[in-house]
Order: C-alpha cells, then structure tokens, then sequence
C-alpha cells in the first residue's frame, strides 16, 4: 500500500488547466482498483492519494502517468507502509 503525496510546483492556474486530465487519470486507477481514496491537501498546496500496488515500481510507474507529473506542475512523494489495522470496509483493499 502506498501514500502518494502531491505538492504543487506551480500556481492554481496552472494545476487548473490540467484538472480535468487529472481527474481522468484518477478515474482510470479507480476502475483498475489501484486508487482507494484521494483528495486535495488543506490548503490547496497538492493532493493525497492512498494507492494499492505491487511494488514501489509500479507505484512510481503510476504517478509518472499523472498529468500533473508529465507536465511538471506538481512533485510526488511516494510512501509505502503496510498496513495492519483498518475497518472492514476495506479489508479487501489491504489483505492479499
């Protein structure tokens, strides 16, 4: 399991001219099952992504895609931990 936190590297007018890509880019991880949840940070200075991949690769291989990566308006970190509590709810998420 990872952590992708997003920090912008440009002002709000440039991550909103790439909003829509990234939702999009979002929208297909949720459907492959890699992304759990996300949103932006308070204040607006990036974003969190809670993301289920095999490998630190294949996460990285993830937010490399992200249209905020491929146009340099925003930098990830990418943490992996392994969880060992959560609620029900998404315990297929977490257990292999």
């Amino acid at each position: 399991m990872f952590i992708f936190l997003l920090k912008y590297t440009k002002g709000l007018e440039a991550i909103d001219k790439f909003i829509t890509e990234h939702a999009a880019f979002l929208d297909k991880y949720y459907a492959k099952g890699n992304f759990i949840c996300s949103g932006r940070r308070t204040p607006r200075t990036g974003g969190v992504i809670i993301c289920k991949a095999g490998s630190f690769e294949e996460a990285k291989k993830i937010a490399d895609e992200d249209p905020f990566t491929i146009n340099e308006i925003a930098e990830y970190e990418i943490i992996e931990f392994q969880p060992s509590k959560y609620v029900d709810e998404i315990k297929s998420f977490v257990v292999k």
